[in-house]
């Protein structure tokens, strides 16, 4: 489904009435069955443009457009695009509302009409692909550790197996491991279920090993986009949008200065090293 921003402002009204402008006549493509990375630094207006797309906020200006259908801001109300978009936010455990894990997940299917007799299945396929354990389906969700609550948040935004599915700061506060495994699960989505996935993230490491295309945001607008190469090889670009490079792109580039070695290409700094030690022999 082809998601398009034509010309989207969206402003809000302050307590002393006056208006502050959040994003400013934004034009953007989302690109279908790829992982898309919105990044900017904080305030740029990343969240805000998730919420529009997700229709948790209307434009104040101009139109979205979602496949044949669009919205504006001369709506009075959402288009009900439920089946179609997995969210999950920046504070997942905001998301719960149900006093277990198990109620989380049978509840959305209920509320989207699943086959009562399919619903356990279901869960439990779900939970394995997130990486959550089933000894959890009896706890209640809002006890469940950070990285746990965002894998309930993953499988909410799944269970109903939605076209879309956005994702605003994933990473967050998550180890090591756990982030890994949200990667692996990122890139089965796409290669395997075909998923156009939107993904806002600060962790510019993270967004480098997954993205497709990048929307670079600044001082609310959009003011570069491009493939991943495109995007992270201009670093006094980059900086002076208040972004730092991923790690294995500066890498790169100290092996070029320090031993003249010029690498190719890669998303992770193991594979760099093996290229080192290939052009040593």
């Amino acid at each position: 489904m082809e998601i398009k921003l034509e010309n989207v402002s969206y402003s809000y009204k302050k307590v002393n009435y006056q208006e502050k402008e959040v994003v400013k006549e934004i034009n953007l493509k989302i690109k279908d069955g790829k992982i898309n990375a919105i990044i900017g630094e904080i305030g740029s207006g990343k969240t805000t443009i998730l919420n529009m797309i997700n229709q948790e906020l209307l434009p104040t200006k101009g139109k979205i457009k979602f496949g044949d259908k669009t919205i504006s801001s001369k709506d009075d109300v959402k288009v009900d695009y439920s089946l179609d978009f997995g969210y999950v936010s920046q504070n997942p455990k905001e998301q719960f509302f149900t006093q277990t894990v198990y109620q989380e997940l049978e509840t959305i299917l209920q509320i989207n009409y699943y086959k009562t007799d399919k619903i356990e299945k279901r869960i439990f396929d779900v939970l394995l692909m997130v990486g959550l354990d089933q000894n959890k389906l009896n706890q209640n969700p809002n006890t469940l550790s950070h990285g746990e609550s965002r894998k309930l948040a993953i499988a909410e935004a799944l269970i109903y197996n939605p076209k879309v599915l956005i994702f605003d700061e994933p990473t967050a506060n998550l180890d090591t491991k756990s982030k890994n495994d949200f990667i692996k699960l990122i890139r089965l989505l796409k290669t395997r279920y075909n998923k156009t996935i939107i993904v806002s993230s600060n962790d510019l490491d993270f967004i480098h090993k997954i993205s497709d295309y990048i929307f670079v945001f600044h001082n609310k607008k959009l003011v570069l986009e491009g493939t991943k190469y495109d995007v992270f090889k201009d670093y006094k670009q980059l900086k002076k949008y208040g972004l730092i490079p991923p790690k294995v792109m500066l890498f790169s580039d100290i092996v070029l200065s320090k031993k003249k070695i010029k690498l190719g290409y890669r998303d992770e700094i193991n594979d760099l090293i093996k290229d080192i030690y290939r052009s040593s022999y």
